[in-house]
């Protein structure tokens, strides 16, 4: 599977980064993995998924974690995680 990490700041992206997870874990598995990379790489905490979050990502294949996701300020609107391509 491939995931794009991306934080959003008025409607401008800042960064992005594409992970790849070839591993054979469960898809649930790969989406946990994929945020906790996208995460390290931008050097922030771990997002905790609401009941939005869920049903978001369950619909469209991606999630936008808000403030209200984050027990730290952020200084961005959103930081979104995408499927781009599936096993």
């Amino acid at each position: 599977m491939r995931f794009w990490g991306k934080i959003w700041k008025d409607n401008h992206m800042l960064r992005d980064i594409v992970i790849e997870d070839t591993s054979a874990e469960t898809r649930t598995h790969k989406v946990f993995n994929a945020l906790y990379e996208v995460c390290l790489a931008f050097d922030l905490g771990k997002p905790i998924w609401l009941d939005s979050n869920v049903s978001e990502f369950k619909r469209t294949r991606k999630v936008h974690f808000r403030q209200d996701s984050f027990i730290e300020t952020i200084d961005f609107d959103s930081l979104e995680l995408m499927v781009i391509e599936e096993d």
